[in-house]
């Protein structure tokens, strides 16, 4: 089925109430565009294709309006198609860079880490899970711990703690969100997932997040058979897809301007309240770090792990990190953290 983008004289519209969320987010985000989709396969690409194809049209028209002012005379006709052509690619530049808050109600083919997969609507049922993607500009060079910020804004407008050590919804490095269970271990919520376009002296953005709302009674995904998910039923059983998004997309956004200021150091505290690896053993697949035991994180948002070579750090990339089994406890599949759920 194409992608749809909602007619705003729809019940859609009023359901996802997205003209609350453009007033509510345009202070932060000028000239935000908020779209819901019935169903998409995936809302990151949706926004990388676009981008990819607005940046390369207005490429095109640049190398036109070069052209034209090399092989124009000196008459007033090429000049004015000139300026036509030139102010046509700026303004194609200028819609780009605009913010966009693309919503599905039903994904089909959500991507995580190193190609796996995660269908967001279990039986078809939309709403299960909230899946959305938002592009932006961000005008920082270093954009190290990018996803950990989002996970820490997203854990704390979901689960607002109240003493330490309480948190509900834990992090695991590098980009999801657990709930905690009451052995110390836990199940995944939630994923993030983070591509780039480069456009011209910037790059722009393309946050997807993926978030289990109702409980999940069928698993999808090559992995699932051998995890356990978790669902922000078990936190709230009256959260809906709509409030849920409503509930983060404000904290999501100051976080987003917090970082192009100040960068993950800004985060750092709050991520370490909430790290489920720190003092756990674990195996990675960067080479000169196959196993150790996690001690948080650094200001630039690596994981630093303790090996026998001493504390050596893991930076994001294609590295994939597995829990494992702290001695004498008893772990249900749900412990291997490697494995697919909630993304975009």
């Amino acid at each position: 089925m194409p992608d749809r983008p909602l007619d705003r004289t729809t019940e859609r519209d009023t359901r996802w109430n997205a003209s609350a969320l453009r007033e509510q987010l345009d202070p932060l985000l000028p000239g935000l565009s908020v779209e819901v989709l019935a169903r998409t396969a995936s809302t990151n690409s949706v926004l990388l294709e676009r981008l990819r194809a607005g940046l390369a049209a207005a490429r095109d028209e640049a190398d036109i309006a070069a052209d034209g002012r090399a092989d124009s005379a000196p008459d007033a006709a090429p000049a004015l198609v000139r300026r036509s052509v030139e102010s046509a690619a700026f303004a194609r530049r200028s819609t780009l860079a605009a913010p966009c808050l693309l919503v599905t109600e039903q994904q089909t083919a959500g991507r995580g880490r190193h190609g796996r997969t995660w269908h967001s609507a279990i039986d078809g049922a939309a709403g299960a899970s909230l899946t959305f993607s938002l592009s932006l500009s961000l005008r920082r060079d270093d954009w190290s711990g990018l996803s950990l910020a989002v996970g820490v804004a997203l854990a704390d407008a979901l689960d607002p703690r109240q003493a330490p050590g309480q948190a509900n919804i834990g992090l695991k490095w590098p980009n999801d969100l657990w709930l905690m269970d009451g052995t110390g271990l836990g199940r995944k919520l939630g994923g993030i997932l983070i591509e780039t376009v480069a456009a011209g002296a910037h790059r722009q953005a393309v946050i997807g997040i993926g978030l289990n709302v109702q409980p999940i009674v069928q698993s999808v995904g090559a992995d699932a058979a051998s995890t356990g998910f978790a669902s922000l039923h078990e936190l709230d059983a009256t959260a809906s897809a709509t409030g849920v998004l409503h509930r983060v997309a404000l904290p999501l956004a100051l976080a987003l301007r917090q970082f192009e200021r100040s960068g993950f150091s800004a985060f750092c505290d709050r991520f370490a309240a909430r790290d489920l690896l720190r003092g756990r053993s674990v195996h990675t697949t960067q080479p000169d770090v196959p196993r150790g035991v996690a001690q948080g994180v650094s200001d630039q948002g690596a994981l630093l792990v303790q090996t026998d070579a001493g504390l050596l750090p893991v930076t994001s990339g294609e590295v994939s990190v597995r829990l494992n089994p702290v001695a004498g406890a008893q772990v249900s599949p749900a412990f291997d953290a490697s494995v697919a759920g909630a993304a975009c």
